[in-house]
């Protein structure tokens, strides 16, 4: 199984919009020794807690580049590879069943994951919107770098969604009503120039900045070097920024001390299933 890591929210769409990035989750059912560079897991790991829910039998081992707690679906990602690792120990590499059974497969990983978010953008691919138990890939018009810093400190989704407010002012909501859709028809449509004010926000960036001045900074920092856009990374620390291919060096070269950078693409094939040769 080769999973994405994703992006969440891109600014204005708190739960509902996901990108998924060219940093990969592999995950297998162990059959001997777990490949060089992987690990067993137990069932207490949130990969193989959904393996098992999703009716899979045995083992699972997991290879993992994507940093826990930063911000960039880790646990999103492991959840989609037990799920698609029980699939394919069911019905093998048939590209068709997995897209049949896809809908069942995003239900559990959402209800395991709490949001669906995460989980789509790794199952599916591309920048998707979720809601009602659906999600939908939006088009899109360019294929942008993006360039991700990733500090040292971690942040706990958990503890970062219980400081945000329980009640949002009617000017707030239509705020990020308005920019949501204004981010997914600059998207579909190639307006670069709209990007910047599409991703702002109101319901939960500033609050959860507050608390981490050096992800502000880097953030800031990103759009001053001349990114289309930047957003908090799910519930961060990470800040993603968005900017041409050509230009994501540059853009990586002027962000911050205090984290390291990765220029990433949008991944657009989402969760697939290798055969065991290709494995890594």
């Amino acid at each position: 199984m080769r999973v994405p890591a994703s992006s969440a929210n891109l600014g204005p769409g708190f739960d509902t919009l996901g990108m998924a990035l060219s940093l990969y989750v592999e995950a297998g059912v162990i059959d001997g020794e777990p490949p060089t560079g992987s690990y067993r897991i137990d069932q207490f790991h949130p990969a193989g807690i959904a393996f098992r829910r999703a009716g899979g039998e045995g083992d699972l081992w997991v290879c993992s580049p994507i940093p826990v707690g930063r911000g960039l679906g880790f646990s999103g990602a492991v959840r989609v590879a037990g799920i698609v690792a029980a699939h394919a120990q069911q019905h093998g590499n048939d590209p068709a069943k997995l897209t049949h059974n896809a809908s069942a497969m995003l239900a559990l990983g959402t209800e395991l994951e709490g949001h669906a978010d995460n989980v789509a953008a790794s199952l599916f691919g591309g920048i998707v919107a979720t809601a009602d138990g659906r999600a939908v890939q939006i088009p899109l018009a360019f294929d942008p770098a993006i360039v991700v810093w990733i500090p040292v400190s971690t942040t706990s989704t958990d503890e970062s969604r219980s400081k945000l407010g329980r009640d949002v002012a009617l000017s707030d909501a239509v705020f990020n009503i308005g920019r949501t859709a204004l981010l997914v028809a600059a998207l579909a449509a190639g307006d670069v120039d709209a990007l910047r004010s599409a991703t702002q926000d109101r319901l939960h960036q500033d609050r959860r900045l507050a608390a981490a001045e050096p992800s502000r900074a880097a953030l800031e920092a990103a759009l001053a070097a001349g990114a289309w856009c930047a957003w908090l990374s799910g519930s961060g620390p990470t800040i993603a920024a968005m900017c041409p291919l050509d230009e994501a060096d540059d853009l990586a070269a002027q962000m911050p001390g205090g984290g390291h950078t990765k220029v990433l693409r949008i991944d657009h094939a989402g969760a697939s299933i290798e055969a065991d040769d290709q494995a890594a």
